[in-house]
């Protein structure tokens, strides 16, 4: 099998990143003016994959569609900072075999034992293959001196000396004013000229507005991370939405969307209703894939995340990503999204992605466990034996010390939440339903 970098009329050489080898299939390769579709390992050509690729704003290289989100990964004894390294790490080693070249960290991850995870995942040569991202905690950081100390101990746990995609974590109004503040883009600016970070961005939670003026107000922005799925698709206090999205690719940034799934709320078996409108569909999907093609099927998407938990996740997202495509999908699965849409917001999905920036709480509630039982509850509106299985489970899972009329209000979670939800009355309204 001949190594090299495929070269079509269509795309130059040096649009190509020269640190990714590339097994050339030139029978099973595409080029359209979106997507480069490549193979990047044996183990993706004897398996049958071709890994398609995108463009990353203006920078001259290609990510793959799919971006290894390590958020959730498998953990032991019900103990997120208790990573079960072998799984997780095999997993990880899965996804970048075939053809993922991007994988996304933070510095409170799993407790603060993400980023080592992520490091060790990189070891044996997968370093010299992916990017990696990982964030500044802006809301952590005190003093100029705190972004110096926290940089080097991300460094140090992802055993590398340089950071390819670093963003400012989590920025809304508060935490932009903040950021300028603290001179956090001068001192980045100081790395990206040291060699230290190669390129620079921002997640971001907050509306429309808000996000165009963190853009505008900074011209040196190489790509954003915003949350955007078929449900976040319009403006809101969590997310730019569409808006967002255009407005971002129009300046020329490359744009990573997290929470394509919406935290696994839009994976879950659904109720009848909408099992009905997806069964007519002509291909058929499952709920997870549909709402990952949404988003692939947008030109302005440059890579989509996921914070896969288990190994069936990431086979089965590798394999949506090699279906994945701009204006793939047909008008009537628009359509029949759309539908879908109408309905889960009928229904009242609370919005609740499972990040678990609220936890712990002083008071020893499991709030993000109560509210995905919430959640569930609510999209069985029509289904009174389903919601009553949900309280049982509710009552198994959830002791009384966890439960959530242990709530004081103190409200020290909403402060936390990226999406500002009402995370107190949330809690209220599950004890009246669950009964403690």
């Amino acid at each position: 099998m001949q190594r090299g970098i495929l070269v079509c009329d269509k795309m130059r050489r040096n649009q190509l990143s020269s640190s990714l080898p590339i097994t050339l299939v030139q029978s099973s390769c595409q080029v359209t003016n979106k997507l480069l579709y490549i193979t990047n390992s044996p183990n993706a050509v004897k398996r049958g994959f071709c890994v398609k690729y995108r463009r990353f704003g203006e920078l001259d290289w290609k990510v793959s569609a799919l971006g290894f989100g390590a958020m959730r990964l498998p953990t032991m004894g019900g103990d997120r900072a208790n990573i079960d390294e072998p799984e997780a790490t095999k997993m990880i080693r899965y996804a970048f075999d075939r053809g993922v070249n991007y994988v996304d960290t933070a510095y409170p991850y799993h407790g603060g034992n993400g980023e080592i995870l992520v490091g060790k995942a990189l070891r044996d040569g997968y370093r010299e293959k992916v990017r990696l991202a990982t964030k500044m905690p802006i809301g952590r950081v005190e003093s100029e001196s705190d972004l110096d100390r926290i940089f080097s101990e991300q460094l140090r746990k992802l055993e590398t000396d340089h950071v390819d995609c670093y963003l400012f974590h989590g920025l809304d109004e508060e935490r932009w004013i903040k950021a300028q503040s603290l001179n956090a883009l001068d001192w980045a600016e100081g790395l990206r000229e040291d060699g230290k970070i190669l390129h620079l961005g921002f997640s971001f939670h907050d509306e429309f507005e808000v996000f165009k003026s963190v853009i505008d107000g900074y011209e040196k922005w190489d790509f954003c991370q915003i949350q955007y799925n078929y449900l976040d698709s319009e403006s809101s206090e969590r997310a730019p939405g569409i808006r967002g999205l255009k407005y971002a690719a129009s300046k020329g940034l490359g744009v990573v969307v997290m929470e394509p799934i919406q935290g696994g709320n839009l994976a879950v078996n659904p109720p009848e209703e909408i099992q009905a409108i997806w069964d007519q569909a002509e291909i058929k999907r499952t709920p997870a894939e549909w709402a990952l093609q949404w988003v692939w099927n947008q030109p302005e998407v440059s890579v989509v995340l996921s914070g896969m938990s288990t190994m069936q996740q990431v086979i089965g997202n590798v394999e949506s990503a090699n279906r994945s495509g701009p204006h793939t999908l047909t008008e009537k699965d628009l359509e029949l999204i759309e539908a879908v849409r109408e309905k889960y917001l009928e229904y009242g999905f609370i919005g609740c992605t499972g990040c678990r920036y609220c936890v712990p709480c002083a008071q020893g509630v499991s709030i993000p466990e109560i509210l995905a039982l919430y959640n569930r509850y609510y999209t069985k509106q029509e289904d009174a034996s389903a919601q009553e299985a949900i309280k049982e489970r509710y009552a198994e899972e959830i002791s009384p010390e966890e439960g959530a009329k242990q709530c004081i209000r103190c409200g020290e979670c909403e402060e936390k939440c990226p999406q500002q939800l009402p995370i107190r009355n949330l809690v209220a309204r599950a004890s009246r339903i669950f009964g403690r």
